[in-house]
């Protein structure tokens, strides 16, 4: 028969990614009880599904593909990447589906574990329903946040069941390579996937519904993205969709596509990369008047807005803010800051860019997608400063014309452009597109979130001859526009 037990903390934390735990350990360096609720593995998505084996997949393609065109490397690497050795490299890195190393970490900051289903059970309280049968009350004094972040959404194509599709989780944990793979989207997860299971011996179909790849970016860096797809092998196809999708042959083992244009294709494999829904289904929202299944909308403080009182926080992907793993994590050291700060009685500083908001959230949230070539991007694209009215000046630059560039890789092709607030001269977007350009990233996101005047720009100098040159014939190219 099930048994109960009521433990009372200052901080429950529903969640024990990296965004649960980051809130954990910042409550807990504030010296507030806290517990992680879990339900699968501690170190969640990002460690095991997500960012930890994708990259791994994915650098051993990079890598080659640089070196594949420096001189005097190119017959060293001319011959097909060892799978077994890559997906050994992926299983490493993501600790073989383990947890161990995260939970031990989680013991020594001081911070209590309870693994189970966490469910709201109303104001401050939450049960959990663990594997053993039990059922555990917690109840919070000060907070209750949910880290529970998303999971990958499904189209409503009939027979899903039967197709037995991939999802992230799939792609990124299958033990080997199908012969042929069909992707079926054209944001981050679907062009990564593609550059990695191509590079891999896969035969890929790259589906997408838009007339490019990487819609939510600059143009040019799907275009890029496209032709270096295109040139690997992939059959990139763009304004399709999926009209039906079925498993046909002797036990399934073929997946037969229809394409809105009417053609068919096969593979052994396909994979739905179209998008995410909050993991928020099943985690009690209705004790406390909140439809299960939503996205969990809060304010800069990351407090749930439709909740009254100052007691529910939601962060990372679940209040869909910016679906990132370290944006996640920043949102939880501004979380934490915040939950510490109320459960000592003090007043919240929720200016901009203060340490009670969330600011970056809507004014420089980074990103890098790991292609070949690779593209970083921080702030306003083009279109979204079009959108939102800012008067922006436009400035590109062609990389491949850095010296830096050109030791990199001397058929480097690539392209970066910055947007300039013509009112206030600061850069408020960057993006670059070319194989190493995620180091310059960071750079891009200091001048942005310190709001650096671009005449001030001129006295950071860039290393000669590197990539990052890129900066100053930026300032250059406006300059003499």
């Amino acid at each position: 028969m099930p048994t109960e037990n009521t433990h009372t903390y200052d901080v429950i934390v529903i969640g024990a990614g990296p965004v649960g735990e980051n809130v954990a350990d910042r409550t807990t360096a504030a010296g507030l009880s806290t517990v992680l609720v879990e339900s699968e593995l501690a170190g969640g998505e990002c460690s095991y599904w997500a960012c930890e084996p994708s990259k791994a997949l994915l650098r051993p393609v990079l890598l080659r593909a640089d070196a594949a065109h420096v001189p005097g490397l190119e017959a060293a690497v001319g011959q097909p990447l060892d799978v077994e050795a890559v997906l050994a490299h992926r299983n490493r890195m993501s600790a073989d589906w383990n947890d161990d190393g995260q939970v031990e970490w989680i013991k020594s900051a001081g911070i209590d574990l309870v693994r189970g289903h966490g469910r709201l059970a109303g104001e401050r309280e939450v049960s959990v329903s663990t594997p053993e049968g039990e059922t555990v009350r917690l109840r919070a004094r000060h907070a209750v946040a949910v880290c529970t972040g998303s999971s990958a959404a499904l189209p409503p194509l009939p027979g899903m069941t039967e197709l037995r599709p991939w999802t992230s989780r799939e792609a990124t944990s299958a033990k080997r390579p199908p012969q042929r793979l069909i992707i079926v989207g054209a944001g981050v997860v679907g062009v990564e996937m593609a550059t990695a299971w191509q590079a891999l011996g896969s035969r890929v179909t790259l589906l997408a519904r838009e007339h490019g790849l990487l819609p939510r970016h600059e143009p040019f860096a799907g275009e890029l993205v496209t032709e270096r797809l295109r040139e690997a092998g992939t059959d990139v196809r763009f304004d399709v969709s999926v009209v039906t999708a079925q498993r046909t042959g002797d036990g399934g083992d073929e997946v037969r596509v229809t394409l809105s244009d009417g053609e068919v294709v096969t593979a052994d494999e396909i994979l739905f990369a179209t998008g995410r829904s909050p993991r928020s289904q099943d985690i009690g929202l209705g004790t406390v008047g909140l439809q299960p299944g939503d996205w969990l909308a809060t304010d800069d403080s990351l407090t749930v807005t439709a909740v009254p009182g100052t007691w529910l926080y939601a962060v990372g992907d679940v209040n869909r803010r910016a679906l990132f793993t370290h944006q996640g994590k920043y949102q939880a050291r501004v979380a934490g800051a915040v939950i510490a700060a109320r459960a000592r009685g003090e007043r919240l500083d929720t200016g901009r860019w203060s340490p009670h908001s969330s600011t970056a959230d809507v004014e420089a949230v980074p990103g890098v997608v790991f292609t070949d070539p690779e593209i970083a991007s921080v702030g306003l694209t083009v279109r979204e400063a079009e959108r939102a009215g800012r008067d922006v000046e436009v400035v590109d630059y062609d990389i491949g014309h850095l010296a830096g560039a050109v030791q990199y890789r001397p058929d480097y092709r690539g392209r970066a452009r910055v947007l300039v607030d013509r009112e206030r001269q600061v850069v408020v977007g960057a993006t670059f597109a070319g194989p190493g350009v995620a180091e310059l990233l960071y750079s891009a996101t200091v001048a942005i979130t310190g709001e650096v005047p671009v005449e001030r720009l001129w006295h950071a100098v860039p290393a000669f001859p590197t990539i990052s040159e890129v900066w100053l014939r930026l300032l250059e190219t406006r300059r003499d526009s």
